[in-house]
């Protein structure tokens, strides 16, 4: 008795057909391929993010009452609405909400970086690191520190920016090259070489100069201790611009999913693409970095949680992106000032501690972890 197979897809290996795509899988700029998130209406994802923006606000809130002292939630209005020049009043207004307003910028650049390199690589398990931008950073970071005497968190700052803006110019050159032009493939195994190069010389430095390890200590846990104003409006411009270049990047990012010669025939411009994202991650996680140290994890886990959540589109992951992970980055932050006290955990570590469990059990699941 013989039977009747259907034929594969054309383009497309494999012996069985693949069903019929859904509703939720068509209309998103995504191929039948993708499974859908736990949520594929787009009112139930308008509805998400409401929520995650109410879970944000509380967390912000949550940040400035607790810490190594807590404060009651009358004072802290009292504070940011009567400043009367108390203890109270001091601790909330000039320590905490600059605090609190970074890490709300920070976590929004390392999410929203690592997104848009997991977009642009095909690679779930990707992050900023990936284009040099942490090991640029700490290597611009190590020199100033060694030959040019820096010793403060504004110093810090102006070079770690340069480093990472140079290491990924220089990421992008040379992937650039050979007929191919730059390919995921290239861009990744230049950046995880050189980052390999960069930082080996870094902790060479570090390992013969003891004053360059013992500063680099605290900036490379990755914290947002001692950070004020200046430091906010001097990343704000940066982070700003990169999120405005993701947004816009997201639906030829949707395309670009689809392969690179039919993200051409729907008229994506992907080189165009390709040069935007990797300014735009240059400016997040360079800016990010800068500001608060090699901070991992966030960009890493908080792009896996969104897609589990809303599916493989762009242009829900970049908005998700930039509202849940300075969500993540918040409350670690928040736990780490309540874990030690009186002494303070960096936010770098607690975000690993949250993150490497639950990464684990999302890389487990295929809807998750799908791109």
């Amino acid at each position: 008795m013989s039977t009747t197979v259907a034929a594969a897809p054309a383009g497309r290996p494999g012996r069985h057909q693949a069903p019929p795509a859904g509703p939720s899988d068509q209309g998103d700029g995504n191929s039948g391929r993708h499974r859908p998130g736990l949520v594929s209406t787009h009112a139930g994802r308008a509805i998400g993010l409401v929520v995650c923006l109410v879970v944000l606000a509380v967390s912000l809130v949550l940040s400035l009452a607790f810490g190594a002292k807590s404060i009651p939630f009358g004072d802290v209005w009292n504070a940011l609405t009567a400043y009367d020049g108390s203890e109270d009043a001091f601790i909330v207004r000039d320590l905490r909400v600059p605090r609190a307003f970074l890490g709300l910028l920070v976590g929004a650049a390392l999410g929203v970086s690592g997104a848009l390199i997991q977009a642009l690589t095909r690679n779930p398990l990707a992050d900023p690191g990936i284009l040099g931008v942490n090991a640029g950073a700490a290597f611009a970071v190590t020199l100033g520190i060694a030959f040019l005497g820096l010793s403060s968190i504004g110093q810090y700052l102006g070079m770690s920016f340069v480093g990472a803006v140079v290491t990924t110019t220089l990421v992008y050159v040379l992937g650039s090259a050979g007929r191919a032009g730059a390919t995921p493939v290239q861009l990744t195994l230049v950046g995880v070489a050189l980052s390999a190069v960069l930082a080996g010389v870094a902790s060479a430095i570090a390992l013969l100069k003891p004053e360059v390890f013992d500063a680099m200590r605290g900036w490379a846990a990755g914290s947002l201790a001692a950070r004020d104003w200046h430091v906010f409006w001097t990343v704000f411009p940066f982070i700003v611009t990169g999120l405005l270049l993701a947004l816009v990047s997201a639906r030829s990012l949707n395309a670009i999913a689809l392969g690179d010669d039919l993200a051409r025939s729907l008229g994506a411009g992907v080189g165009r693409t390709r040069v935007t994202v990797v300014i735009a991650v240059t400016l997040l996680a360079g800016a990010a970095t800068g500001a608060a140290g090699p901070i991992g994890f966030v960009g890493l886990m908080v792009p896996h949680v969104v897609r589990w959540f809303v599916g493989p589109d762009q242009r829900w992951i970049m908005p998700y992106t930039i509202v849940c992970a300075p969500i993540l980055l918040i409350v670690s932050d928040t736990v780490g000032r309540i874990v030690l006290t009186p002494q303070e955990l960096q936010v770098g570590i607690v975000t690993a501690f949250i993150g490497a469990p639950v990464l684990i059990l999302l890389v487990r699941r295929k809807k998750a972890s799908g791109l």
